[in-house]
């Protein structure tokens, strides 16, 4: 009787860590994107997807003196038990535009 919720525990449990990995993936990308951007570099959004989770949306938006990065992902369910569990994680970072601060 109790190794079906046994089972459905470990389930969730991997799950759990699946969409933490997922969204450690996400901080690192968006931080990684963000401060490339800042430096100029000619593709901040493929040093972020190549670090991001697959599927992975990556925003670069440059306005002023800031570079603002959001990086967005779908963490799927597992199948069966869970495959309805998908759970959307981002992550946004910030980082100063070093060329706009170059003209001051």
């Amino acid at each position: 009787m109790a190794l079906p919720a046994v089972v459905v525990l470990m389930v969730l449990l991997v799950w759990g860590v699946l969409v933490a990995a997922a969204q450690l993936r996400c901080i690192d990308a968006a931080g990684l994107a963000a401060r490339a951007a800042a430096r100029g570099e000619h593709d901040p959004v493929g040093r972020a997807l190549a670090v991001a989770p697959a599927g992975a949306a990556v925003d670069v938006v440059e306005s002023g003196d800031t570079v603002r990065v959001l990086v967005e992902a779908q963490c799927p369910g597992l199948g069966g038990l869970a495959s309805g569990m998908s759970m959307k994680v981002s992550a946004v970072a910030v980082a100063a535009n070093e060329a706009a601060l170059g003209r001051e």
